[in-house]
């Protein structure tokens, strides 16, 4: 199984779980009718716009605490800093480069493969492009300088794609429980 589709598909599930339930939650508060008789339209519609805005927000803040919690308690981001390197070190060892290194950038951890260690030029470009094949990594290079978007920063755009997923598939199911409302056989 590829790397990222084990790193990112149980991020964008979450997001898209989460999203279903909050949009279900937060659309379906769109027709509720006041207990109160003689409440008027605007305490209703007030009331609810102010359900809805909090189901959405908790929802979005469930969506960043699973990714928080993915990446860091449960190992994802470790997990798959693991495989990486591993894929990597098993490349550099076919090609009897055992001096060369390769780790994932750290602080914070990226898709960005370093290399390091003695090797002449030719050796050099020939390693970026073959270690730039490795599933999971998204550039190689002998410089550790910072650029790139971070994995988490990557899993969050990830889980936030799943979380709007999740509540437009919400607002069209209540859309159509609502049309299928009007019909009174």
């Amino acid at each position: 199984m590829n790397v990222l589709w084990s790193y990112f598909w149980p991020v964008f599930a979450a997001g898209l779980v989460i999203g279903a339930i909050a949009g279900s939650v937060g659309f379906r508060s769109l027709i509720i009718r006041p207990k109160d008789p003689l409440a008027g339209d605007t305490l209703s519609f007030a009331h609810n716009q102010r359900r809805r805005r909090l189901a959405l927000i908790a929802g979005f803040a469930t969506v960043l605490a699973a990714i928080a919690l993915w990446h860091g308690p449960l190992g994802a981001a470790d997990q798959y800093s693991s495989r990486v390197e591993r894929g990597a070190r098993q490349a550099l060892d076919y090609y009897e480069m055992t001096k060369v290194t390769a780790q994932l950038q750290r602080q914070p951890l990226s898709r960005r493969l370093i290399l390091k260690g003695p090797a002449d030029d030719f050796q050099r470009s020939e390693l970026v492009r073959v270690l730039d094949q490795l599933p999971g990594v998204s550039s190689v290079s002998w410089s550790d300088q910072r650029r790139g978007l971070p994995l988490i920063g990557e899993s969050a755009l990830t889980a936030i794609a799943g979380f709007l997923l999740g509540l437009m598939l919400a607002y069209l199911v209540e859309l159509r429980r609502r049309y299928n409302a009007q019909w009174k056989w």
